[in-house]
């Protein structure tokens, strides 16, 4: 592995090396999640398969994901190369979820009489897209993208630092600059590396999240302007430069405009003909190749887990009780805060300009740190490990709720606002008639990815080693652990499998009933 330097020189590489790898996963989980949403919110039968299927891949511990990516490309492309391309998977893997169930959700929610505008205009999917859609989307999509830069620097150190065996995956980076200064105990690099993260995000948050915001402030769906519009000091100095007025006349506008014009040449608006002919042999073979290895792995899951004692099978299903009711009691406690602080950020933009960069260093701070020193405080007392586990759940769920109660906040039409106003509604009134409804769509979103992370965090929440000694309470998350370490593939098979059917069953059943409830009820019509 390379030599990490905990010179303070070396910082501002490091900095950029690790802005590098998320804006490449980034910039992978937009183009996934707005091909995926698409196709789950527009087909039918896609949504039947694509939507448990991202029920799923978001439950898996996320962690779990990188020897296998890691092992896996480094047998076939250079060690370093490998290395780089599963740290870029790794930080996808914990950016991709909620932007793919924020795009899904605004689709769902268009209002229907800007569909029906979009129909009479005739316009062809990409001009629907650029016109309707991503503008729609574009307040949930930016609180969500920021939701995912967080958990893109929550998981950083993990991908910058990885080992198996002998081989060294480290790569040069914020990540593992703060790993190098604390295996070697030198707290002034500590320091300077903490120091230099908050500055890349404060950055961030000055010279990209708060323009979009800004500029996404525009797409509100609402008939009257804002008495107190976002802004934001770059966004004024940019869009007043003659840098950017040159831009946009002599290489932003011809380019979209050749891009429309290819678009719109080549994807006309399909005739009903078109639409009904879309299947081809070759996705008839594909289904059926999918199906086969679905058969073949269904065949080879049943005989192991066949094998598996019915005591088992009965510690499995007291586990994911206990474990649901943390997920319950960690969700019901993020609720309880962020839907007050997020309305007050999202409504009032004094205190958005003082709390937005401190959510964003929060959201960032990796919970795992904090976790041992919870673990002292909390170990005396009364529930012990029980009440530590729920915290853990907490701290790495409860940001997926706060971004998306922000958004939705965000995009409550001023009209509505003053019309409240002129009712004389109250408090209690307003959170009733107004604020509740219009959040509903993007408590939802935050929800369901919120009580994904819960499920995910399991493994590491509920078995412990700290101080030479294994901590661990009852839970599915602790008997996946334990039979890892154990070697008991069969328990580990049932028992994930069992966590998936669980998390699908209440997504299916709970989580896509408020779906429904959200696109026909609570949509901004």
């Amino acid at each position: 592995g390379p030599a990490i330097s905990l010179e303070w020189a070396a910082l501002p590489w490091y900095a950029l090396f690790s802005v590098g790898r998320m804006t490449a996963a980034y910039i992978l989980s937009l183009i996934f999640s707005l091909l995926y949403g698409r196709i789950a919110a527009y087909n039918p039968r896609a949504e039947l398969v694509l939507m448990p299927l991202l029920d799923i891949l978001q439950s898996v511990p996320i962690l779990s994901f990188l020897p296998v990516v890691l092992l896996s490309l480094s047998a076939i492309l250079p060690l370093k190369l490998a290395a780089e391309l599963a740290s870029i998977v790794l930080i996808f893997t914990s950016q991709v979820w909620n932007l793919t169930f924020a795009w899904y959700q605004s689709l769902t929610t268009v209002p229907k009489e800007l569909r029906e505008a979009s129909n009479i205009f005739r316009l062809n999917s990409w001009m629907r897209f650029k016109t309707l859609e991503l503008p729609f989307a574009g307040i949930s999509l930016t609180w969500n993208s920021m939701m995912s830069w967080a958990g893109g620097w929550f998981f950083l150190m993990a991908a910058e630092t990885f080992t198996v065996g002998e081989k060294d995956f480290r790569l040069a980076g914020i990540g593992s600059y703060l790993q190098q200064a604390a295996n070697e105990q030198d707290y002034r690099a500590i320091a300077l590396g903490l120091i230099t993260l908050v500055a890349v995000i404060i950055l961030l948050d000055q010279l990209l999240w708060r323009p979009l915001l800004a500029w996404t402030d525009r797409f509100t769906v609402s008939m009257v302007e804002d008495h107190e519009p976002a802004t934001s000091w770059f966004y004024e100095v940019w869009r007043d430069s003659w840098l950017a007025h040159t831009l946009s006349q002599r290489l932003f506008a011809p380019a979209a405009e050749r891009l429309d014009n290819w678009f719109i040449h080549h994807y006309p608006l399909p005739t009903n003909a078109a639409r009904r002919s879309r299947s081809s042999p070759v996705a008839t073979i594909a289904r059926l190749l999918v199906g086969a290895l679905l058969l073949y792995g269904g065949v080879r899951a049943a005989q192991v887990l066949a094998a598996l004692p019915a005591a088992q099978w009965a510690e499995i299903g007291i586990g994911l009780l206990a474990t649901l009711l943390r997920v319950l009691v960690a969700l019901l406690v993020a609720l309880s805060w962020t839907i007050p602080v997020g309305v007050a950020i999202g409504t009032n933009r004094r205190v958005a300009a003082v709390l937005q960069p401190l959510v964003q260093i929060a959201a960032s701070v990796p919970a795992t740190a904090l976790f041992p020193v919870l673990l002292l405080l909390i170990l005396g007392l009364p529930g012990g490990l029980n009440l530590a586990a729920v915290l853990l759940m907490l701290l790495g769920t409860q940001w997926y709720l706060l971004f998306n109660v922000i958004a939705g906040a965000s995009a409550i039409p001023q009209d509505l606002k003053y019309t409240a106003a002129l009712m004389h509604l109250g408090r209690s009134g307003l959170w009733k008639t107004l604020i509740l409804p219009a959040l509903f769509p993007f408590l939802v979103t935050g929800g369901i990815t919120a009580s994904g992370g819960a499920w995910n965090a399991s493994i590491v929440a509920e078995h412990v080693e700290f101080g030479g000694r294994t901590y661990h309470v009852t839970g599915i998350g602790s008997l996946i652990a334990t039979a890892t370490g154990s070697g008991d593939y069969s328990l580990v098979l049932a028992a994930t499998l069992a966590m998936v059917v669980t998390v699908i069953i209440i997504n299916r059943l709970f989580w896509r009933q408020l779906y429904r409830l959200a696109e026909s009820k609570y949509r901004m019509e």
